[in-house]
Order: C-alpha cells, then sequence, then structure tokens
C-alpha cells in the first residue's frame, strides 16, 4: 500500500504556518529529501546509550549519503547542501537528528490540524519504524552478548590468574542481564508483529463489506522470518554459553519454545476465505499461507497435508480456550475434496495450500439460542495441519479459522444470512472470542457501513449523503423527527428482525433490495447524480410543489423492495397542481426498457429536479435508434406511457397512436379506431398478459399512477370490436402438443374464455416465464376450439 506523503502536504498549506521552521534546515534540501527524511526513525534517538549513539551515527552517516546523491541531479541547490552537509559534519550526530526529528514533529502537528484522517496513515508507518528500531535493538543487543560470551571464554582461559574467578562471576552476571533484556525486546517485537496479523485479518473482514484491503502477505511473511530468526540466533547463543560450561537461567529455555511455539502456531493465515455466504452442494475455493513455511520446511522431505473442515460457533469458542490436539477431528458438517498439500512457491518463497473444489454436502445444525433463525447461525470453515520440526524434535499442530460464514440450504436464505455477516463483518472486535459481537451499534457506524456497502457493491463512486442518512435514519427508527447527527443506538432487530412499519420486510430487505437494483441497472445515474433515491414521498412533495409543470425526481419505492419510482409535478389548465408518484420499476421492467428511455418517453416529464432539462442530463442515457437490425429486419422498440395519459388531454392508453408495426413472420396490424371506454369490470381486469413487476392497466392504486408498456405501428384507424390484447412476446413452443403442424393462431374473441387464464396455463405448459423474454411484436392470437391442445 502506498505510503502518505507528509512533505505532499505541508507544500499545499500556507507557509506563514511554518515560519520560523526551517532555520536549521534548509526547506529547499527538505523538499528534495522528502520520502527519505520521513522514512528513518529519527525520533527513536531517545538519550546518549550505546543503542542511541549508534542509531545517530547510523543516521547522520545514511543522511551524508543521501545529500551527496541529490547533490548530482540537484541544479541551483547544490550550493545548499554543500553548506548543509559543512555544517553538520561540525556538530554532533546526535544534535543533528534532534533537529530534524523536532522538525518533522512540528509539520506533523501543523499537518494533523487541517487533516486528522492523515494520522492513521502516519500511525502505520510509526509502527512500521517502531518494529524495524526493535529489530536494530535486538541485533545491537545480540552483538553485546556475543563480546561478554567472547570475554568470559578468555577470563575461563586465564583461570590461573588473579582475580579471574571474580572477573567470570561477573561477565556471568552480565550476560544474564543482556540476555533477558534481548528476551524482553524480541517479545516486544513477535507481540508487535502478532498484532499486526490480527489488523490484518480484521482487515481482510471488513473487506467483505467492501473495505479497501491491502491483501498482500509479503511484509508479514518477513516480519514473521526475522522474528524467527531472531529467535534462532539467541538459541545459538544460548547453546554456545552452556558449551563454556555456564547454567542456562532455569526457566529460560522453556519460556523460549514457548514464544516460539506461539510464533511459529500464529503463522497459518487463511488468505482467501470461503463465501461467507455458503450454500450446500455448491462448490467453492479457499487458500492457506504458511508464514513460516519456507522457513521451516523447505528441508521437510514430505510437505505436510492440510485438512478443511466445518465447526460450530461453539466448537470455535473451545478452540479458542484449548488448540487442537493431535487426533481431532469434530466437524459439524461433510467437506469433500478437503484436503491440500502445503507447496513453497519457487520465486516468491512464499508457502500455501490451495482448495479449488470444495464441497459443503450437508450441515448439522446446532442448538440455537431464543428466537435466533437459521440464518443467524454461524459457523467456520477450520484448516489444520501438523509437522515435525527436526532441529528441536517438536511435532507442530497449526490452525486457521475462516471468517464466520452462515450455510444456508436454498436461495431465498441468502438475503438474511448476508445481514448476518454484513453485521458480524462491521461490529466484531479485532480481538473476540468467536463469534461475538454486539446486539446494538451506534448509528454512525451503521451509516459507515451502509455507505461502504453501498458503493462497493454498486461499483461507484458517489458516496451516500448527509440527507440520505436522515431519511434511512427516520426508516429505521421509525420517527420522522429524526436527523443523522443524533447519537443513537441501532439494535440489530431492528436491522433484520423487525419489519418496517406497514410492511412485511426488514430494513435490511429493503436497503439490500436497493443495493442490488442499483447495481443491476442503475449504476450511471447514480454516479451521474441523477437519482436521489433515499428520500421520503412525504418529502418530495415538498420539493415539488414550488416547482415548475414537468419538474419530477427519482426515488427509491417504500413499498416495493428493489423499486424506483418518478414523481413528478402536474399542473392544469386551472394551476392547480397535483403530486404523481409512478408506479415503481424493478429490474425486471428496467431490463426490458431502461431508465433513461423511460424518463425520455413520458412527455410529461421536462425538467429534473431542480431546473435542469431532462434532455440534457438524461440525454446520453437514452437508446440510439437503428434502421436496420444487423440480419436485415426493421428494428421494433418498446415506448411507454403513463396509464390514462396527460389529464389535461386524455387519451385512451391502451392504444398507441404510433405508425404501423410490422410483425416478423405475421405481417403488418391493420389500422383501429380508439375504443369507446370499457364498461366498469370491478372483478376483471382488462385482457392483458400480466407482466410481473408491471400493473395491471388501466388500474392505479391510491400510491401509483400505472404504467404501460406499448408497441409502435399501432394505427388508430383499425375497427374496435372489443379489447385488444398486446402480449409482451411471441407465443412460439418448442413444439405442438397433438399435431406435427406449427401451432395455430389464434384470434381473440372478447366474449370467449378469460385469456389471462389461457395464457397463464400456456406458461405452465410450456415452462416459460413471459415475463423475462424480450419484446418483439404483437400477436394476433386465433383460439381453435375443435384443437383441444391444452389436454
Amino acid at each position: 500500500m502506498a505510503q502518505v506523503s507528509l512533505w505532499s502536504y505541508v507544500s499545499r498549506i500556507g507557509p506563514e504556518k511554518f515560519e520560523n521552521m526551517y532555520q536549521e534546515f534548509p526547506i529547499e534540501v527538505r523538499s528534495l529529501m522528502a520520502d527519505f527524511l520521513e522514512n528513518q526513525p529519527w525520533e527513536y534517538v531517545t538519550g546518549s546509550d550505546s543503542f542511541c549513539l549508534e542509531l545517530a551515527n547510523t543516521l547522520i552517516q545514511r543522511l551524508l549519503e543521501e545529500l551527496k546523491k541529490i547533490s548530482r541531479n540537484s541544479g541551483v541547490a547544490v550550493h545548499l547542501i554543500h553548506q548543509y552537509v559543512q555544517r553538520i559534519s561540525k556538530q554532533d550526530s546526535v544534535q543533528t537528528v534532534l533537529q530534524i526529528k523536532c522538525l518533522l514533529e512540528n509539520e506533523k502537528a501543523v499537518v494533523l490540524k487541517q487533516v486528522p484522517r492523515l494520522s492513521v496513515s502516519l500511525n502505520q508507518r510509526k509502527e512500521e519504524m517502531q518494529f524495524n528500531v526493535q529489530i536494530m535493538k535486538l541485533k545491537h543487543k545480540l552483538q553485546q552478548v556475543t563480546m561478554v560470551q567472547q570475554q568470559l571464554r578468555d577470563a575461563k582461559k586465564n583461570m590461573g590468574f588473579h582475580n579471574q574467578m571474580h572477573n567470570v562471576a561477573s561477565l556471568h552476571m552480565q550476560w544474564e542481564v543482556l540476555v533477558k533484556e534481548y528476551f524482553q525486546i524480541l517479545e516486544s517485537a513477535q507481540t508487535q508483529a502478532l498484532k499486526r496479523i490480527s489488523i490484518w485479518k480484521r482487515q481482510q473482514q471488513l473487506a467483505g463489506n467492501g473495505a479497501p484491503f491491502d491483501e498482500n502477505l509479503i511484509p508479514l511473511q518477513e516480519r514473521m522470518e526475522t522474528i524467527f530468526a531472531m529467535f534462532q540466533d539467541i538459541d545459538r547463543a544460548l547453546k554456545d554459553f552452556s558449551l563454556l560450561g555456564e547454567e542456562v537461567p532455569s526457566g529460560l529455555p522453556e519460556n523460549m519454545n514457548s514464544s516460539l511455539r506461539t510464533l511459529i502456531t500464529s503463522s497459518l493465515l487463511v488468505d482467501k476465505q470461503p463465501p461467507q455466504v455458503l450454500k450446500t452442494q455448491s462448490k467453492f475455493q479457499a487458500s492457506v499461507n504458511f508464514l513460516l513455511g519456507s522457513r521451516l520446511l523447505s528441508s521437510s522431505p514430505k510437505m505436510p497435508v492440510v485438512r478443511a473442515t466445518i465447526i460450530t460457533e461453539k466448537k470455535a469458542q473451545e478452540l479458542y480456550q484449548t488448540p487442537i490436539g493431535e487426533s481431532w477431528n469434530e466437524g459439524a458438517g461433510d467437506i469433500e475434496n478437503g484436503k491440500s498439500v502445503l507447496e513453497i512457491a519457487p520465486n516468491s518463497k512464499t508457502c500455501g495450500a490451495v482448495f479449488k473444489n470444495l464441497l459443503l454436502k450437508k450441515i448439522k445444525r446446532c442448538e440455537r439460542k431464543g428466537s435466533e433463525s437459521v440464518t443467524e447461525e454461524k459457523c467456520a470453515v477450520l484448516f489444520i495441519a501438523e509437522f515435525n520440526l527436526n532441529s528441536i524434535n517438536t511435532t507442530f499442530h497449526i490452525q486457521a479459522l475462516s471468517l464466520p460464514v452462515v450455510v444456508i440450504v436454498h436461495g431465498n436464505q441468502d438475503n438474511n444470512a448476508k445481514a448476518t455477516i454484513l453485521w458480524d463483518n462491521a461490529f466484531s472486535e479485532v480481538e473476540r472470542r468467536p463469534f461475538f459481537v454486539e446486539e446494538k451499534v451506534p448509528w454512525s457506524k451503521m451509516c459507515h457501513t451502509l455507505n461502504m456497502k453501498f458503493v462497493s457493491e454498486v461499483g461507484t463512486k458517489q458516496e451516500l449523503q448527509r440527507e440520505h442518512f436522515m431519511f434511512l435514519a427516520q426508516k429505521i427508527f421509525n420517527d420522522n423527527s429524526l436527523n443523522d447527527d443524533q447519537d443513537r443506538m441501532v439494535s440489530w432487530s431492528q436491522f433484520n428482525k423487525e419489519p418496517l412499519r406497514e410492511r412485511n420486510f426488514t430494513f435490511w430487505q429493503w436497503f439490500d433490495g436497493v443495493v442490488d437494483l442499483t447495481k443491476k441497472c442503475l449504476k450511471d445515474y447514480w454516479s451521474d447524480r441523477l437519482i436521489i433515491g433515499f428520500i421520503s414521498k412525504q418529502y418530495v412533495h415538498t420539493l415539488l410543489s414550488t416547482q415548475p409543470d414537468g419538474t419530477f425526481l427519482l426515488r427509491f419505492s417504500d413499498s416495493e423492495i428493489g423499486g424506483i419510482t418518478i414523481a413528478h409535478i402536474l399542473k392544469r389548465e386551472d394551476n392547480s397542481a397535483q403530486i404523481q408518484n409512478i408506479q415503481p420499476f424493478t429490474a425486471k421492467d428496467l431490463n426490458i426498457l431502461s431508465l433513461g428511455d423511460r424518463v425520455r418517453d413520458l412527455k410529461q416529464l421536462k425538467y429534473l429536479y431542480s431546473n435542469k432539462c431532462k434532455d440534457d442530463v438524461f440525454g446520453r442515457h437514452y437508446s440510439k435508434k437503428t434502421s436496420k437490425t444487423p440480419d436485415g429486419y426493421t428494428p421494433t422498440l418498446i415506448t411507454l406511457k403513463v396509464a390514462g395519459g396527460d389529464t389535461t388531454n386524455p387519451v385512451n392508453p391502451l392504444i398507441s397512436n404510433e405508425p404501423t408495426w410490422p410483425v416478423n413472420g405475421v405481417g403488418a396490424i391493420g389500422s383501429i379506431s380508439p375504443p369507446p371506454p370499457p364498461p366498469p369490470r370491478p372483478l376483471q381486469p382488462p385482457i392483458f398478459h400480466h407482466v410481473e413487476g408491471h400493473p395491471t392497466p388501466p388500474y392505479s392504486t391510491p400510491d401509483f399512477v400505472p404504467m404501460l408498456p406499448y408497441p409502435e405501428g399501432c394505427d388508430p384507424g383499425l375497427q374496435w370490436n372489443g379489447p385488444i390484447f398486446i402480449p409482451p412476446v411471441q407465443i412460439m413452443p418448442p413444439q405442438p402438443f397433438h399435431s406435427q403442424e406449427p401451432f395455430p393462431n389464434m384470434v381473440l374473441n372478447p366474449n370467449d374464455i378469460n385469456m389471462m387464464d389461457e395464457l397463464q396455463t400456456i406458461e405452465d405448459a410450456l415452462g416459460e416465464d413471459f415475463s423475462s423474454s424480450h419484446v418483439l411484436a404483437p400477436l394476433s392470437i386465433v383460439h381453435d376450439t375443435d384443437t383441444n391442445w391444452m389436454e
């Protein structure tokens, strides 16, 4: 991950903020050496002990080498560089280091006041430097241990001389102090490395909700290998000390072996997680990485086998307290292809095992808590392996636990399972007992999570805004007086157990429907800021009531999961105004006719709120009309009208006034005249094939005005004798039911049977879902009473 440059922010802030900071260090030199200066551990020179003096001398030597390097290519700054080199050559190294340290700390203080969010990046760099300094301290301390051991060896050779016995005892005590200090530093470095692994795991979990994540494990592998090398160095020192005839302090080898075991057993990570919503009888993949594998197993005659098994939350808690033993075999389900051999990559020197064809055949459900459903039950995939380390003749059992997974057996459980995973990923702690997570969280954290999920899932840079969060807060808390700044707690039940007011779905189910719709059909519109989306119907009325005729906006439907509706203001000739909400469009609708084309077709829509000509902002989303298809046919189009049309100049919504529409293989529909309004039939809908997601015309609901797709080409001159049927597809069955002849055409007789029921029977017989088919052309249907083809 690229590191942030402190100087890049310093150079953007007004120079008056940094007055008198560059008297000891020329600002021109600071600019030329920005990256070098910010990546050196100046702040760890804190005293005058031997290590700090050695570190200061090392840093000044690096500084002089860097100055010489940049002086060759710096042009006008050469004179300043030479002056500075002469100055620091004459002063104490520690003094120069402290000057640079003070300069960087002052710069950082000014920048963080202006850009507080940089603290995370700067702290990460500080942590990396701290670890590197600890390794430098270990190497320095090891040199001292080796020196004392050499002095002890020399003293033992000269035992005949006066006072050598006293000298040996003194050196022995000095050695013990140095080794104790070495182990304290080593333990601190190991703790820091293991903490970085925990942070990496947490970042990996947040990535499941869409957070950015650097999955590169090489830096962590290098840390673990460095610490392992430090253990090897001190182990050799202990053996050399024993060879001198000296007794190693009791408990020291045991403590070292315990720390080494912790290091090794913590080195197996799941670098590619299994799906967190895991469906039985579905294949999936995963992989593990053994960070110390290339160090420990490079000379092994037989590489270890890693086994994958699924375990319950209860079993995960038991393993958290007591690691697995040699004969552990207590899975909660059957996983096929659950074995893979660790391999060392020759180029990267990484060691891992890949599981390409895992298959969970079945799951043993455990006893659930209270009202907990199966989609709230968490499991995990456990990866285990064992190997023998010949150098210390010890067998190690290593294990890695995946992120929590929810096992489902049917696709309709997917939505609720995703809610469980989202909550766990978002609100669990870095270190926790599996798989504990709070039941209530601050609303501010929930807003961050919803925004992260929305942006990553949709694939947009356009984030949710404060007004959106205000609407979402009012929705989840069922309180229209709320605003998103209130410090309020939101519960898991409010998120995905309790249905929203006057609805039969939860907040998450509604929000996930919005995300899915936007990802599939509305990404570009959202990214172009054409959709307000998260806004209540009541507030829409407030916004539009003062706008010109034809002003509209788009919002996500409150009443339908995964729907978007158009609200617009309609002003009549008497200057009275009405806000109309067009019946919501779902993904199925928008796959048939895009949102841009729908907005284009509705002539009563003129301005996108506020005061933007619709053609200017939606124009690039309109479909382009073509004169011929690639195969030479004249293309057909689907257009849209509001049922009832313009209330100031009503038209019949069932009939199009467009020119004749040719029908492939059937011919063209003749001319028809607009029919008289049919008599009210409250119990029988008009004879139109009802496409799922579309209203049945021409009736409207109290909330919405229904929409009608209609074909181009219907001639108003055609004589009308009854209702007209304009289905969305040509009905072409794969083969006839009772003859080898083509499927007979059927002419609709308005006095005959209910064609809605007949078409449903056709759907059932053919196994065809007409609502998902392409709209090709209107179809003339002849009912052949002599052929009982529906038997």
